[in-house]
């Protein structure tokens, strides 16, 4: 595995101002704050990509330095060392931290992955079943892993029934291309890289998703002490985000543009790969934090996650999933 990809997206934002007024300011009067936030190459981080290229953070006063890593597991270390301010995370690998004693919160939730995160398999292969004594790539301790497990689960199966290979997202295309992996889940732009490759019919998407409706949230995740430290720089952010998800409603064919550069495809492939992820809007984003068995509940989807991860041996027990985040941001910009 790599380290990670510094792709910062340019940032220039304003100057100091009265010293004297710092400690009561709001922060777009104050000098610019910068945070750096790890992340992953993924459609449904649309609107953070479109904030940074239209300057959308800047009326707020914050300077974002988004860091774009191979591997979404080495994103919670990399916040650990302080290397990081936060990190995009999917809600699975901060059930998983604050089972082993990390103090990371949820502030946000970006969105559902519906569709955009696949098990992708050779053409021949009907169905999960089909993956019992097969190499299978993916990322231990990602969503890769997690959504690999659930499928798993719901046909009766275990890791046990499949020949794990360690892999980054990004290795699975050319494994799957070189014919030494029939089987790889990953995410996009990845899965559409590998069912487009050969004649377009030599690959197919056997599960995703989109068979577990809420179950893959992708989160904004900051450590108990930096949301204790940076509030404001915090609540900035997510106004910044929310206005890039209004410029992309406002404009959907730039937006495709900007957000298809990143991606490193089309305006048209990302519009495409955008369909496989939902942005939960701020007006639905409060069901998040609510009580609830449903997925769309953090406490919903999180006894799933967090029976998986047992039953897998991956964390000791089950965490308070009150403990997994704070809602105050998103409490206070909904009223």
């Amino acid at each position: 595995m790599t380290g990670p990809l510094l792709r910062s997206l340019h940032h220039t934002l304003l100057g100091a101002t009265l010293a004297a007024a710092t400690i009561f300011a709001p922060l777009a009067a104050q000098a610019a704050e910068t945070m750096k936030i790890g992340t992953v190459v993924w459609a449904g981080y649309g609107p953070f990509y479109v904030a940074d290229k239209k300057d959308l953070f800047k009326p707020h006063g914050l300077d974002v330095e988004l860091q774009f890593f191979n591997d979404p597991a080495l994103i919670p270390t990399a916040m650990l060392s302080r290397a990081l301010d936060g990190g995009m995370l999917t809600y699975d690998q901060v059930v998983a931290s604050v089972a082993k004693g990390l103090k990371h919160r949820v502030v946000m939730p970006i969105d559902f992955s519906n569709g955009g995160d696949a098990i992708v398999a050779d053409a021949s292969f009907n169905s999960v079943a089909d993956f019992k004594g097969k190499k299978v790539g993916y990322n231990p301790l990602s969503p890769s892993d997690f959504l690999l497990a659930y499928a798993l689960q719901q046909n009766g199966m275990t890791e046990k029934d499949i020949d794990p290979v360690n892999m980054t997202p990004e290795g699975i295309p050319g494994a799957m291309a070189s014919g030494n992996l029939p089987v790889g889940v990953t995410y996009e732009p990845n899965v559409s890289q590998i069912l487009s490759m050969g004649s377009g019919d030599k690959f197919k998407v056997v599960y995703s998703s989109k068979d577990a409706p809420g179950l893959i949230t992708d989160v904004l995740v900051f450590d108990e002490a930096v949301i204790a430290k940076k509030p404001e720089a915090i609540k900035a952010m997510i106004q910044g985000y929310l206005d890039g998800l209004a410029y992309m409603q406002a404009h959907p064919e730039e937006s495709a543009e900007i957000i298809g550069e990143v991606l490193g495809v089309s305006a048209e492939e990302a519009t495409e790969q955008m369909s496989g992820a939902y942005n939960i809007p701020l007006a639905e984003m409060g069901k998040s934090f609510a009580p609830g068995d449903d997925t769309h509940s953090f406490h919903g989807s999180g006894a799933i996650i967090a029976k998986l991860l047992v039953d897998n041996g991956q964390i000791p027990a089950m965490p308070d999933f009150s403990n997994t985040y704070d809602a105050q941001f998103i409490e206070t910009l909904a009223k």
